[in-house]
């Protein structure tokens, strides 16, 4: 049974996962053009996104500890919590992102995102109660229902065709790999919040590991003639909405609970949807406002719920 130990700061977490949730949102716009620009994969995105993000990240945390690593945690017992947490949330993580980049060519970036996004706070809140002993409430209860409303809303705005099974399972698989790495976050909040960015150095190194043999059959150097916007592509990738998002997820996720850190992370479709507004020149519908708004509150009432039931600083 997983126990978990009570972070710092909630709001300071709920911020980062905001944060990182927004930055998120322009990963589906930069694949896109990935796709169009190349002929990549979504195994060879992957891999190139925690590639970067892993070199990134390394260099970062060098610098901070003067290349000398932490000592690890005494006993058997912390060792093994470290080992889970790494092999735990790299698989989680390789998992997420490439099952949903699978998804979205099978069934289409609607259905896969609802799907995905609708389903982990559901695993992720079922995974908490059994594994952790969190208990939902009836503010997080109503919350999480309204998010998936919201979603659900948000992709009835938009006509798509069938929905295919293998797109579905997809995404299912994904939602899986999502919440199994916010719960493993969550259990082992001291090692996750206390240095984030160690923690998604292993994250990356093992998730670049399981993802290399499937890249190089998929293709592991893109074959394009607009190499310069392929290389840009990747580069943002890894650093932005990776090397940057990621540490914050794992800050934020050590100190909120794991039903509350999956659905805030449901701000990532509204920021997309604002990406596609702006940038790309999409026009919103009025169900896909009203799936936007629903979406909001419901983050907004969960929000307010995990800070009111934060214990107060000593």
């Amino acid at each position: 049974m997983f126990t978990s130990t009570a972070g710092p700061s909630t709001s300071r977490g709920l911020a980062f996962l905001a944060v990182a949730g927004l930055t998120w949102g322009t990963t589906g716009a930069a694949v896109d053009l990935l796709y169009r620009s190349s002929d990549t994969g979504p195994f060879t995105v992957s891999f190139w996104r925690f590639a970067i993000g892993l070199t990134l990240l390394t260099g970062v945390s060098l610098l901070r500890r003067g290349g000398v690593p932490p000592a690890p945690p005494a006993g058997a017992a912390g060792r093994r919590r470290v080992v889970s947490l790494r092999l735990g949330t790299g698989l989680g993580l390789a998992v997420f992102q490439t099952a949903y980049f699978g998804a979205v060519a099978a069934t289409g970036v609607a259905v896969a995102t609802v799907i995905t996004l609708g389903a982990a706070p559901v695993i992720a809140a079922l995974g908490g109660r059994l594994l952790l002993r969190e208990r939902l409430g009836g503010t997080g209860v109503c919350a999480v229902a309204g998010a998936v409303l919201g979603l659900v809303v948000l992709v009835a705005a938009d006509p798509i065709g069938a929905v295919r099974p293998a797109g579905v399972a997809l995404s299912l698989l994904s939602a899986a790999g999502y919440a199994t790495t916010t719960l493993l976050t969550r259990w082992a909040s001291d090692l996750a919040g206390g240095d984030s960015v160690r923690v998604t150095v292993w994250s990356f190194a093992v998730g670049t590991l399981l993802l290399a043999p499937a890249a190089l059959w998929e293709g592991l150097f893109p074959v394009t003639d607009r190499l310069p916007e392929v290389v840009g592509l990747l580069v943002y990738l890894g650093a932005v909405p990776t090397a940057l998002a990621y540490p914050l997820f794992f800050a934020g996720a050590a100190v909120v609970r794991a039903a509350t850190s999956s659905v805030v992370m449901l701000i990532e479709p509204v920021s997309a949807a604002i990406l596609a507004v702006t940038v790309l020149g999409e026009r919103l519908t009025g169900a896909t406002v009203a799936g936007t708004v629903l979406l909001l509150a419901a983050v907004s009432a969960l929000a307010v719920a995990e800070t009111r039931r934060a214990p107060a600083p000593t």
